[in-house]
């Protein structure tokens, strides 16, 4: 009976350990398979959560309840095995999550994959290694084991008869090797060019458009000139030419000052920053220079005075003033006397010069 009895008991600890799949709750989860998110609302139990002891214990009955209920809801979309695997191809997700950055874009087909997806050719699985007679071992595919084995097994390399005896097949061999790795950059850089929409001639990969634009023109222009000596302090400019402006010109033109970005402001002090600007906005009051006002009052009176002066018409006859005295504003200039001087007579006034 010993023996039974240690046996239920085992059999009833491994029971305790895989709990039923079916769980009860009072109100429904609410779930959103599409982003594996599951929304419990019911009330927690608070004196269980007070206490150190059960507070554990409780937290995780919950998760496990929780996410065993999210499982269910996942097992009951149509399933599909891939590679000797089952997965589930989950729904469209009804819950927007924020995101830092935007979803990334399916990385686009090279043309040898477009090739291969219009003629029906499926990629197949190679081998990391294959065994080498030579060498009787087994040589990696790729990888620095494999230069290595190369370089091992190549200690010495004939010249053929077509090749001048003098080449150095070692130096040969490197510049092939130079000129496939060149070969397979271009056709990456062309493969982006193409994704990108971009215009190439058929031989190589331009650095620019074949026209520059008015921003580039500018950019270059300006860039020329910052490129003196004197760093174009003395440079004339166009009549009608405009500075540059655009993000990283800043850092083409020798000699600027390069802008340090801010670090990013903790809230307090964002919050006493937003509190200073809001006081010396209410507080600014205008500064009035009563110099400078006064002397600009004068000098409009001034102008206004002499322009009443050029304007004003000359009158003509006599008129009497308020003393009885005759004045004439119409005045004939005295006439010059005709003949010579006469050199006895000593004249008066200033010297001229």
């Amino acid at each position: 009976m010993d023996i039974v009895n240690e046996i239920l008991e085992r059999e009833q600890k491994k029971a305790e350990k895989y709990k039923p799949i079916t769980v009860e709750k009072h109100l429904d989860v609410e779930f959103d398979v599409g982003t594996l998110l599951a929304s419990d609302t019911n009330d927690l139990d608070l004196k269980v959560l007070q206490s150190d002891n059960e507070r554990d214990k409780y937290l995780e009955a919950l998760t496990r309840d929780n996410t065993q209920l999210l499982l269910n809801k996942v097992w009951e979309l149509p399933t599909e095995r891939i590679d000797e695997a089952i997965v589930v191809r989950l729904p469209v997700p009804k819950t927007l999550l924020p995101r830092s950055k935007p979803v990334p874009k399916p990385k686009p087909l090279t043309k040898w994959q477009e090739f291969a997806k219009a003629k029906g050719i499926t990629k197949k699985k190679k081998d990391k290694a294959q065994w080498d007679e030579q060498l009787q071992k087994w040589v990696p595919l790729f990888g620095f084991k494999k230069a290595a084995a190369e370089k091992e097994k190549n200690w010495l390399i004939e010249v053929p008869q077509n090749v001048d005896p003098m080449t150095d097949m070692y130096e040969k061999k490197a510049s092939e090797k130079s000129e496939k790795v060149a070969k397979n950059e271009l056709q990456r850089l062309k493969n982006i060019a193409r994704a990108r929409k971009v215009k190439i001639p058929r031989v190589g990969l331009p650095v620019t458009a074949d026209k520059a634009n008015a921003a580039q023109l500018a950019t270059a222009a300006v860039v020329a000139k910052a490129s003196t000596a004197s760093l174009g302090k003395f440079q004339d400019k166009l009549p009608k030419e405009k500075e540059a402006r655009g993000k990283g010109i800043h850092e083409l033109i020798p000699g600027k000052e390069r802008k340090r970005k801010a670090p990013i402001p903790t809230p307090q002090q964002e919050k006493q920053n937003n509190l200073n600007l809001i006081d010396k906005i209410l507080n600014k009051r205008p500064k009035i220079d009563m110099e400078k006002a006064v002397a600009k009052h004068i000098h409009t009176e001034q102008i206004q005075r002499s322009e009443e002066k050029k304007n004003a018409k000359p009158i003509k006859g006599k008129r009497k003033a308020k003393g009885g005295n005759v004045t004439n504003f119409t005045a004939k200039k005295p006439k010059a006397g005709k003949g010579q001087r006469n050199p006895n007579k000593k004249a008066t006034g200033r010297k001229r010069r």
